[in-house]
């Protein structure tokens, strides 16, 4: 008869064996050595793999990489086919790349294929795409757009908000110059989105750091603010500098959007330290926005910046 402890040791040298590996393998190669889908699930909650894409698996504590992302991606994508959209943009290494609730489920991998060329089902088809020599690239044997390519298709075709955010993250990398960007719509005249494309091209900033703050400046310029800085610094007491997420330094206002990803509880001590100091010192107006102010149809953010800069503008 077999006993649970017997159960329970072949599941662990099941799992030593799928992490001694060192590189990412398929759900197929995982059963295939004993695994059931019950235990990939069960693995990776707690924290033992990491799920990157559909079909996709390996030991959570590899270090993310362009390597290890090109290992994935060769398990499903066929060679035929280029990698785009969100895909691309994850590849590349943008940070803010991924849509909403993304982090809580494991993203598709979009891809164009030409006609004739079967798509996985772990695959998303990316739609016709008419592609030059120049819009796609070969990484280690995986072709992808080009990370100029990837900011106006996401551009053209995401929504407004997530579009701005994918825009700025990737001219966070430095793969193409701002002059690249803004002629870019040029050859998109006719393609679907191509309006909106044009309308965000002059307003990508790769200096934004969260999506949320990305949407937060949009909010901003909607308003027919004065374009912001982003970034701003304000002398701290150490003699370093603190910075504020956008504002306009002539009339002392600023903006900040606090994510729950990096200003939690035990950021806002600091955080209202950094704010008071730029007030008390400097004359700062702040306006402080989480995500119900920006996100949604009973968004506050509008309101919330039209005060704060009358106050600044009173109080200078």
């Amino acid at each position: 008869m077999t006993t649970s402890a017997t159960l329970i040791g072949r599941e662990l040298a099941v799992l030593h064996d799928l992490l001694a590996r060192r590189q990412p393998f398929t759900s197929t190669d995982a059963r295939a050595s004993g695994a059931t889908y019950a235990m990939l699930r069960r693995w990776t909650r707690a924290g033992y793999l990491a799920h990157p894409l559909r079909g996709v698996y390996h030991a959570s504590d590899l270090p993310d990489s362009l390597e290890l992302r090109l290992a994935v991606l060769r398990l499903v994508v066929p060679d035929a086919c280029v990698v785009t959209d969100r895909t691309a943009g994850w590849l590349w290494g943008a940070s803010m790349i991924l849509a909403p609730n993304d982090h809580l489920e494991t993203p598709a991998v979009h891809v164009f294929c030409p006609p004739g060329h079967r798509l996985r089902n772990t695959l998303v088809s990316s739609g016709e795409r008419a592609l030059s020599q120049s819009d796609v690239v070969t990484l280690e044997g995986v072709r992808v757009t080009s990370a100029l390519r990837t900011a106006t298709d996401l551009g053209r075709l995401l929504h407004r908000d997530q579009a701005l955010a994918a825009m700025d993250s990737l001219a966070a990398l430095g793969r193409f110059t701002m002059g690249e960007l803004a002629v870019s719509p040029l050859r998109f005249a006719g393609y679907r989105g191509v309006v909106q494309l044009r309308a965000l091209v002059p307003i990508v900033d790769p200096r934004s750091q969260s999506p949320g703050e990305s949407v937060l400046r949009l909010r901003w310029l909607d308003l027919g603010f004065p374009r912001p800085k982003c970034q701003v610094a304000v002398p701290s007491p150490t003699g370093s500098h603190y910075y504020l997420d956008i504002g306009l330094p002539a009339e002392r206002f600023a903006a900040e959007y606090d994510g729950a990803a990096f200003h939690g509880d035990d950021r806002a001590e600091p955080d209202e330290e950094r704010r008071a100091w730029a007030r008390e010192e400097y004359g700062w107006t702040i306006v402080v926005a989480r995500s119900h102010h920006v996100h949604g149809q009973r968004r506050t953010i509008e309101e919330m910046l039209l005060e704060g800069r009358r106050r600044a503008r009173e109080r200078h």
